[in-house]
């Protein structure tokens, strides 16, 4: 069953289970590359703005902070705490370099401008799957 946003209202994202209930919900298996930023309050709450960003470069490139820039704008006119980030690609659950470099490259970004990332996720051809700092703090290349 598909999730809508006001299914959402009612229930705080307080734990990496319900992140990924959430994401699962919302998102589910991949259809095609795209990157997915999702806004939540300081409670935890998802706010109504989800952000798709279709058919990203394999590897992050320098527009990233651009993009970074862009999210950081709507965190401040949503007044959203923090960020949940989905890399959807259609290939397995396999964490792959690139994911890894999307994943480093969005968050060291992010967190320049002091924007919090709640989580980063990947949404893969059969779910999802969480992508925890240490998958992708260590050994990521970066531009």
């Amino acid at each position: 069953m598909t999730s809508h946003y006001d299914d959402t209202i009612t229930q705080p994202l307080t734990s990496d289970a319900l992140v990924e209930e959430r994401i699962t919900s919302l998102i589910g298996r991949a259809n095609r590359r795209q990157l997915w930023f999702l806004f939540l309050d300081e409670n935890g709450y998802q706010l109504p703005l989800i952000m798709p960003f279709g058919d990203p470069p394999l590897r992050p490139d320098r527009s990233v902070s651009s993009l970074a820039q862009i999210i950081g704008n709507a965190v401040d006119d949503e007044g959203a705490h923090s960020v949940i980030v989905v890399l959807e690609r259609y290939a397995d659950s396999t964490i792959t370099d690139a994911d890894r470099s999307w994943a480093r490259c969005i968050s060291d970004k992010l967190q320049a401008i002091e924007v919090p990332v709640r989580a980063i996720l990947i949404s893969h051809r059969k779910g999802v799957r969480w992508l925890a700092q240490d998958d992708y703090r260590f050994g990521a290349t970066v531009p």
